[in-house]
């Protein structure tokens, strides 16, 4: 039993409001986009399923939610990129590269912890750490492409000015078909890293005991002192 029943901890204000905000509408928009664009991608068995959506009740109303979260998804992500530059430490877009010798170990550290199980903690990190912030970048990227691709899409039948700022990404992509097939397949990225993200915010809190779950909610983490000396 690995006890440490004389360890002393202090609190860190790690995650801000508007960051767990974020995170929250985020995990939100991704949710619903996920299943309304599998649904719009494989329309459920029931007479009429083939129509065009916007002539049945159903899936006109599944696909105007899909629409109507897209445009929550693209200014949720604009506001986050502010706040990579405008939170503190642990939201700004520097935290999350390692561009020194240590957070380049970490790296190492953690797939050595997290995939073969072999590693001991602590992992120095009080905010993401390294491994974390290159998927959580790469994360944005797909995110990216999701918004681009999806309001490409979605300029073939809407009038409005905006998603056709996006149309000419169709022949990019070798036609309208092939561009829906890249939309949906990005959509298995979020499902592999969704699984990929709460088993491991799970496994961490647990491991670490630093409150990593409960951190997106209020914010604090508990860090222990004698990891962290130069923390005050």
């Amino acid at each position: 039993m690995d006890a440490r029943p004389h360890a002393e901890y202090f609190q860190v204000y790690v995650w801000e409001l508007p960051l767990r905000f974020f995170h929250w509408i985020n995990a939100g928009c991704v949710f619903v986009l996920g299943v309304t664009g599998l649904l719009i991608g494989s329309p459920l068995p029931w007479e009429g399923a083939a129509a065009e959506a916007s002539s049945r009740y159903l899936f006109g109303s599944v696909r105007f939610i899909h629409f109507a979260f897209g445009y929550i998804f693209l200014v949720n992500f604009l506001a986050r990129i502010y706040w990579g530059f405008a939170g503190n430490d642990f939201a700004r877009w520097k935290s999350f590269i390692p561009n020194t010798r240590i957070k380049r170990r970490e790296i190492l550290q953690v797939l050595c912890l997290d995939i073969f199980l072999i590693c001991k903690l602590p992992v120095l990190s009080i905010g993401t750490n390294a491994l974390a912030g290159i998927i959580y970048l790469g994360m944005y990227l797909v995110i990216l492409f999701q918004i681009l691709t999806g309001f490409a899409l979605y300029s073939i039948m809407s009038p409005a000015w905006f998603p056709r700022l996006f149309a000419g990404l169709i022949p990019l992509f070798g036609g309208l078909s092939s561009l829906r097939q890249w939309h949906h397949l990005f959509t298995w990225v979020f499902v592999a890293f969704t699984t990929m993200h709460i088993y491991l915010s799970w496994y961490h809190d647990y491991l670490e005991g630093r409150g990593t779950i409960s951190s997106m909610i209020g914010g604090w983490k508990f860090i222990e002192k004698s990891s962290f000396p130069h923390v005050r």
